[in-house]
């Protein structure tokens, strides 16, 4: 029988008090660069007129979705690092869990297509403003959303008609489906191998867009015939495949392997490197790595 309880209470951060206020001050100071960071990313690129290509579209998208992503784990858990709230309500958890998923999914779908616009302007630059059209670029974005809207409503809604006994305890900072998944006192083989089938077949699908479109940029960089050409066209996308391996690895890790429900504990550091760390170092890397964004930058603090 289904067990409707109040609220459950998230203990994956406890820790000796010192270090606590030690991470909460990490913590916020991480949000806030990840805020301020990923914002001047977006009006860099919405006030130069010579940005306004598909491969900067996508990274301004990617950049409200980090702090979307962000903003749906790191507040609470400073919170609960400061005051000690660890308790949060059934249906907060359940709301956290589905913006998760949600943002979750859709950074995963934007690298794939930001992976295969790299593969048109590289392997085929002068078909690349056909192929990229605006149209395509924002049907790419909001089915990358919907594809996040179809695993959190999965995800969610097989999580909470488990059963959960009591006082229950989530052994995380943040109401993560595997975590969430171990705290109940139901049988749990059924949402394991769900989260496993859909968390799989959605990483390694994205996955496979970004080797299959990376092998042909990499073939066709080796034939360049000049090394100024090969040096510029991996430019581009060397701050890219750094996100990719970041977030790729940690996510499959998480997810893409039997048994990741079963083992919260080895989980709460992995988690904090692609829900906190990730989001904050993006910029970072799309900034120090891309010429465009440098001289942007430049031009737009002489102004």
């Amino acid at each position: 029988n289904h067990t409707r309880i109040s609220e459950f209470t998230l203990v994956g951060l406890k820790s000796h008090p010192g270090s606590q206020l030690l991470l909460s001050v990490l913590f916020s100071t991480m949000y806030i660069v990840t805020v301020v960071g990923n914002v001047c990313m977006i009006l860099i690129i919405r006030m130069d007129s010579s940005l306004h290509t598909p491969m900067y579209f996508f990274l301004e998208n990617l950049s409200a979705l980090d702090i979307c992503y962000s903003s749906v784990i790191t507040p609470r858990a400073i919170l609960a690092l400061l005051l000690g709230r660890r308790s949060i309500s059934y249906n907060g958890c359940a709301s956290q869990m589905f913006f998760f998923s949600l943002f979750g999914t859709a950074e995963a779908f934007f690298l794939a297509v930001m992976a295969y616009d790299r593969f048109a302007a590289i392997c085929s630059p002068l078909q690349y403003q056909v192929i990229m059209s605006r149209r395509l670029c924002v049907l790419m974005v909001m089915g990358s959303y919907l594809s996040g809207c179809i695993n959190c409503t999965i995800q969610t809604s097989f999580t909470f008609s488990l059963s959960f006994c009591g006082h229950t305890e989530i052994n995380h900072f943040f109401c993560e489906v595997a975590a969430v998944i171990h705290a109940s006192c139901s049988d749990t083989l059924v949402n394991e191998l769900v989260m496993l089938a859909v968390c799989g077949s959605i990483i390694v699908g994205t996955a496979l867009v970004v080797f299959i479109s990376y092998g042909y940029i990499i073939i066709t960089i080796v034939q360049m015939p000049s090394a100024e050409s090969r040096h510029k066209a991996f430019s581009t996308c060397s701050s890219h495949m750094v996100t990719i391996c970041m977030f790729f690895g940690t996510v499959f890790f998480m997810y893409a392997q039997p048994g990741a429900a079963s083992s919260p504990n080895k989980t709460n550091t992995i988690s904090i490197f692609y829900t906190i760390v990730i989001p904050m170092l993006n910029p970072f890397i799309y900034t120090l790595r891309n010429r465009e964004v440098k001289r942007s930058l430049k031009q737009q603090l002489k102004r």
